[in-house]
């Protein structure tokens, strides 16, 4: 059977570097079974930049650590740990650490690039409109930046103002056996073609073996989980990276003794029904027929 999946190991990691400071670990491209995604992991040097463009495509980000000056129409924003950013399709854009140390951040882009077509990014023009502004993910003129901290994903912690500074509308958190979920990037704020989202699995959490008609991609940042991925179980921790195409069966397990927490990925973006096909009912419904038979 052909892999429908990827791991990889932060301990493996393979930065390609780029110019102006710029360099990036492409996990999830071309060379994958992907054909919706593409995630790396970016790093920029103090003082580099990622000139002005365009992209035929859209783009999330989440910076990990580090602050980075995003230079947009709309003037120029200071991002800092935990912010989250969406970039539309033709949106322009430009990068700048005016900092003294590396700025490291995930990014998702969908539909994925080509490289056959310059990696479908554009050289464009952008004025500088001043000096970078803080995001006030609280402003409701905002409409394509938000934050999130480790705190937000505690159910015991979502009180009104705490819940005021999410850029989405979807501020309530999803918990279930054990798991919490929380939007990001989505239709919200405007993205059309992925979502981007913080998952937490408490001590014991446990998702059974499903897929989806979609392809996700997860970053880990805190603890240790158990994943398989079409009957291969792997040990994940902080800065690995786990792909899951179209129709592979999934599953995650908290084996370690605190919270596991990782970003997730979608795209394309899921429907409005039947995002989840859990193995589980499935071999009930196999038995009940079966059993309704004899």
């Amino acid at each position: 059977m052909t892999s429908r999946h990827v791991v990889g190991r932060a301990a493996d990691a393979r930065y390609v570097a780029g110019v102006d400071g710029f360099s990036h670990w492409p996990v999830v491209d071309e060379t994958t079974p992907a054909v919706h995604t593409g995630f790396h992991l970016c790093a920029l040097e103090p003082g580099g930049f990622i000139p002005p463009r365009v992209q035929s495509f859209e783009e999330s980000v989440y910076i990990v650590e580090g602050s980075v000056v995003l230079r947009t129409p709309e003037g120029a924003v200071l991002l800092g740990p935990g912010d989250y950013a969406l970039l539309p399709v033709g949106f322009p854009h430009g990068w700048h650490n005016e900092g003294g140390t590396v700025v490291r951040w995930a990014r998702m882009l969908a539909p994925q690039p080509r490289a056959r077509f310059d990696g479908d990014t554009f050289a464009a023009p952008l004025e500088d409109l001043g000096p970078p502004r803080a995001i006030d993910v609280r402003d409701p003129r905002n409409r394509l930046f938000g934050h999130i901290d480790p705190a937000n994903m505690d159910p015991s912690k979502q009180t009104q103002d705490l819940l005021a500074q999410s850029a989405s509308m979807r501020t309530a958190l999803l918990v279930y056996s054990g798991i919490t979920v929380k939007m990001m990037v989505d239709s919200d704020l405007g993205a059309q073609l992925q979502t981007m989202f913080m998952v937490q699995y408490e001590p014991h959490g446990v998702a059974g073996p499903h897929d989806h008609p979609f392809e996700e991609t997860y970053y880990f940042l805190e603890g240790e989980g158990e994943a398989t991925f079409d009957g291969q179980t792997y040990r994940l921790g902080p800065g690995d990276v786990a792909f899951a195409g179209v129709g592979c069966v999934h599953g995650f397990r908290n084996v370690g003794a605190g919270p596991l927490r990782w970003l997730e990925t979608q795209a394309p973006a899921p429907p409005g029904r039947h995002s989840y096909r859990f193995v589980r009912d499935w071999d009930y419904l196999r038995a009940a027929l079966e059993g309704s038979q004899s």
